[in-house]
């Protein structure tokens, strides 16, 4: 492999360093099926629970304080009896609209090459994220 001089470095840096933050970001098993389920609105807590099936209450809870320390999830307590919590994405959140729709598009044509059209139409199977 070819050594890098200073300013080689400084520019692979300057372009890993970004993606990483993403990656740093979105990182995890769960946090990507948490904002898909919640860029289709508010949603309370057992909501997000359902859509994202296998979290625990505890991870969930967790992820979502990750989202909002980072600004994507925005959480609303209302003084209700019960007390009501929803979260919700933040306009910030939704940006990453059309970065899950390129890692769509992108798994989709990634799956195609690998395993061929037929397994497309199959559902995904879940086993394997542990």
């Amino acid at each position: 492999m070819e050594k890098l001089d200073k300013s080689n470095h400084t520019q692979c840096t300057g372009i890993i360093r970004p993606v990483q933050d993403a990656l740093d970001v979105l990182n995890g098993k769960w946090k990507l099926p948490i904002i898909v389920a919640l860029l289709h609105g508010y949603k309370r807590f057992s909501e997000i629970s359902k859509q994202v099936p296998g979290i625990t209450d505890r991870m969930l809870s967790k992820e979502l304080r990750d989202l909002e320390m980072n600004q994507l999830v925005k959480r609303s307590v209302y003084d209700t009896f019960p007390v009501t919590v929803e979260y919700t994405m933040t306009k910030y959140g939704e940006t990453l609209n059309d970065v899950i729709a390129a890692l769509h598009v992108w798994g989709e044509n990634h799956r195609k090459r690998i395993f061929g059209d037929d397994l497309l139409k199959q559902p995904v199977n879940k086993d394997h994220l542990g």
